[in-house]
């Protein structure tokens, strides 16, 4: 009879990331035993209402985003858990208070409104509305410029920069420890499961990099406040993104900026929200009349505007790092790489051997049953890998949980493919280019200074279980 791996038997978890049934705020309970014994029942409008001299009703719970991310009963997601801040409807809400401001001449109350949009959404949306990746993205400018955006970006310089000061960190932490196995860092979903399960154990292994989502929000909030001429306070910024999770990351407090008194990133939708509104509007993407996106970072813009980032469909960091570490230390030129798939097309590995010596050996390890495998590996000494891409969705960030679902019976794997199709098709973005040593020169003091490191990285912190929340049921 087949057995399932250790790891697996350690765990229920499946590769899609809800809330635990027993996910709960501790709530303060009144012990106070009544005489009469009195009963709570649940009515139909979902507040709980007591039985004993009359009914009324009590007071409602309501768990904000900070109590999520706080809590150590589930791994993490955006679903089912009250977003007030992180949804469509405030996005919608705060783009027509600010056009009121402008129609009453309230300027300097306006604020200035700036989307970016990452590369997996457009694949997401040009499948759904069977356009052109480039024509997706100007139709999708044209309609958020509609609803009052100022601004629309891409991503690819936050890309690059992740991944220039990622495989920069990978080569120091080789360096000083070629034992110690590295941990990509772009997944929220990832990083909440690992403070939140794992602790201290796993927080020295994760890159310290920033996800290019909130090297984003200090370009936006920092560089280009200055840029304008004012505090990034008054800016509103908006990321498109192709998971939830990506709410909780952009909500963290190590992303509030003390100096502009607000977060890198005020707002997170994603490709569904981005559907569901143009739904709402009854309008299809490509009857709003396309714009192009801006470029406020360097002199020139890019020729393109979505770009590819290596292969691998979410960010190409375990590719673009193995190449630069092969050439950095051990004066090997790699152009192509072979990635030996293991137990399944979500666990992939890649080894540079030298003098007959395993010298470089690097993994990708997508969805959560690879990743429970690879952190029982490690704990139990037994991760041979320098580094591992680590993202929580079978297949990647193409995949993400938020991307547009398949709306004619169509299987998700086919779905998955069409995407992967789509974004082998795009252009290749070198990260070393002209654009990223402006913009180290122009906003960083260089690469590899302090500055750089104080922008570009963050930290991580280990979440404590809380007992009385696992004795709750509802």
């Amino acid at each position: 009879m087949s057995r399932f791996s250790g790891a697996l038997q350690l765990t229920d978890l499946d590769d899609f990331i809800t809330p635990s049934q027993e996910c709960i705020k501790p709530v303060t309970i009144d012990k106070t035993k009544s005489k009469t014994g009195a009963k709570i029942t649940v009515q139909e409008d979902g507040y709980y209402e007591e039985s004993e001299s009359g009914k009324h009703k009590l007071q409602k719970v309501e768990i904000t985003l900070q109590d999520c991310l706080a809590c150590s009963g589930c791994i993490t997601s955006a679903e089912g858990v009250l977003i007030t801040q992180q949804s469509q409807e405030e996005l919608l809400k705060v783009l027509r208070e600010n056009q009121a401001l402008k129609a009453t001449g309230e300027t300097d109350k306006v604020r200035t409104i700036v989307f970016t949009i990452a590369t997996q959404p457009i694949l997401s949306l040009a499948n759904r509305y069977n356009l052109g990746v480039d024509d997706t993205a100007r139709h999708l400018a044209g309609y958020f410029r509609s609803l009052g955006a100022d601004l629309v970006l891409g991503t690819k310089i936050a890309d690059d920069l992740a991944l220039l000061e990622c495989r920069q960190e990978f080569v120091e932490r080789f360096r000083d420890n070629p034992q110690l196995t590295m941990l990509s860092s772009s997944c929220p979903g990832w990083v909440c499961y690992a403070e939140k399960t794992h602790g201290s154990f796993i927080l020295p292994h994760i890159a310290t990099t920033r996800s290019p989502q909130q090297i984003m929000g200090v370009l936006v909030k920092q560089f280009l406040a200055e840029k304008l001429g004012f505090s990034g306070s008054r800016i509103y910024h908006v990321t498109v993104m192709p998971c939830y999770d990506k709410k909780l990351e952009a909500s963290r407090e190590d992303f509030y900026s003390e100096v502009n008194s607000s977060r890198d990133v005020d707002c997170v939708i994603t490709s569904i929200e981005v559907e569901q509104m143009l739904l709402t509007e009854d309008k299809a993407l490509h009857l709003y009349d396309p714009t192009e996106l801006d470029w406020p970072w360097t002199d020139q813009s890019p020729e393109n505007i979505a770009w590819a980032h290596e292969s691998t469909l979410s960010g190409g960091y375990a590719e673009h790092i193995f190449k630069y570490a092969a050439k950095e230390l051990f004066n090997n030129t790699l152009h192509e790489l072979d990635f030996k798939q293991l137990r399944n097309r979500d666990f992939r590995e890649v080894i540079l051997e030298k003098d007959g010596q395993t010298v470089l050996k690097f993994a990708i390890a997508n969805g959560f049953r690879n990743i429970q495998n690879l952190v029982q590996k490690l704990k139990r000494g037994k991760a041979s890998y320098h580094f591992v891409e680590v993202m929580a969705c079978p297949s990647g960030c193409v995949n993400g949980g938020a991307q547009v679902r398949p709306t004619t019976g169509q299987h998700v794997s086919e779905l998955t493919q069409q995407l992967e199709a789509l974004y082998k098709q795009l252009p290749l973005s070198i990260p070393d280019n002209t654009h990223t040593k402006q913009m180290y020169s122009d906003f960083l003091d260089g690469a590899h200074t302090d500055k750089a490191r104080e922008m570009l990285h963050t930290s991580y912190h280990a979440v404590e279980k809380l007992n009385s929340a696992l004795n709750i049921k509802w």
